[in-house]
């Protein structure tokens, strides 16, 4: 069996296409199937990767130029960081290297960031690393910005003691006030000034270390997911209330995305079981408490679907699955062999594979599903 699996996939702003990261390193882009904008389209070819941008070890994040057009080739380009490596600015539409960020650590060694996020207007990449946010100016790389997260900068008291500790695991940004929210290996939500970068909140709540993050469009609620957490954590920054998704499955402390449609009413997310659950955010809470359950469940893969990312325009979901497989211990049916009990992966299945799944009205369906 293959030890190559998918660990996430993003579609890009302009949604002409999409990026997925994989255990072998690489980043491939795929283009949108033509044949989706077909009304007589009746299903779809295998989906080939048009570009290829290998790094050099494990891949810790990836993200797309917000304000990213194929109708102009220089703002098409993906910030990706792994182990070991600085921050590379890969071109998407040729596949070349562009720039690097090298951001140094304070015995001037190189450190690898380990969460990557573009502001909202392009203008600076925030990179996450131990109790640090650096912040480089986007055409600019040679400059960087030092932000500590443990709060030992911050003038009040309480924020110095509620400071985040840890490695920053994932970044992102309201889309309507001038903050941006920080997750934590320590298991806590820092919420911060865009522009000083000075702490606001800390929120705690979370059984395992932040994995990802997610603004609603109207920047009122927050979004968090955490390594071997079944539970989503909604934060409403207006009221101070939460309330707590529950409903998938998590048994490993793989990165398992979510993602929100365009009205911030559904959020969906996959689980180490295969299946995509689906919450409207809108109901009220059940009585037994601050808890939403899922209005919809299905099966989409056989194995640990771990990127969700919704297309920015069409009705159309892009799944990546797969896990690294562990083997299964055997008899070896000859008791006469001193090793006793054998390995092997023969019971084990895996399915590695980016799906797209058609979300729109079934009397419009124009392809279904397509593995690629």
């Amino acid at each position: 069996m293959t030890e190559n699996f998918l660990k996430g996939c993003k579609w890009a702003p302009d949604g002409l296409c999409l990026v997925t990261n994989s255990a072998d390193n690489v980043l491939r882009v795929y283009n949108l199937p033509p044949e989706l904008h077909s009304p007589d389209c009746e299903g779809l070819p295998e989906m080939t990767p048009v570009l290829r941008m290998a790094e050099g070890d494990t891949v810790y994040d990836y993200c797309w130029y917000p304000l990213m057009s194929s109708m102009e080739p220089e703002t098409c380009f993906i910030a990706s960081s792994s182990r070991d490596n600085p921050i590379h600015i890969w071109d998407a539409f040729y596949g070349d290297l562009r720039a690097t960020f090298r951001p140094y650590n304070h015995l001037d060694e190189l450190s690898a960031a380990h969460s990557l996020c573009f502001s909202p207007d392009g203008a600076q990449l925030f990179c996450g690393f131990d109790r640090m946010v650096r912040v480089f100016q986007t055409c600019r790389p040679a400059l960087c910005e030092k932000r500590p997260s443990d709060g030992l900068s911050c003038s009040s008291l309480s924020l110095q003691k509620q400071g985040q500790s840890g490695l920053i695991s994932c970044i992102a940004f309201s889309p309507v006030q001038d903050l941006y929210a920080c997750g934590s290996y320590s298991r806590t939500v820092g919420l911060y000034s865009r522009a000083e970068g000075l702490p606001i909140a800390v929120l705690q709540g979370h059984q395992g270390g932040l994995t990802h993050l997610r603004f609603s469009p109207d920047g009122t609620l927050l979004y968090s997911g955490g390594r071997k957490d079944p539970e989503i954590l909604c934060w409403d920054l207006v009221s101070g209330q939460g309330a707590v998704l529950h409903g998938r499955a998590v048994s490993t402390n793989q990165r398992m995305y979510f993602d929100l449609e365009l009205s911030g009413q559904y959020l969906l997310s996959g689980d180490t079981e295969g299946v995509v659950s689906v919450w409207d955010t809108t109901l009220p809470p059940s009585k037994e408490g601050p808890v939403l359950q899922p209005i919809l469940q299905f099966q989409a893969q056989k194995d640990c679907v771990n990127g969700i990312s919704l297309h920015p325009l069409m009705p159309l979901l892009a799944c990546s699955s797969g896990q690294r497989q562990l083997p299964e211990p055997c008899e070896s049916g000859d008791e006469s062999d001193e090793a006793g009990d054998l390995m092997t992966l023969r019971n084990v299945q895996g399915e590695n594979s980016l799906t797209l799944l058609w979300a729109g009205p079934t009397a419009q369906q124009t392809g279904g599903e397509r593995t690629g």
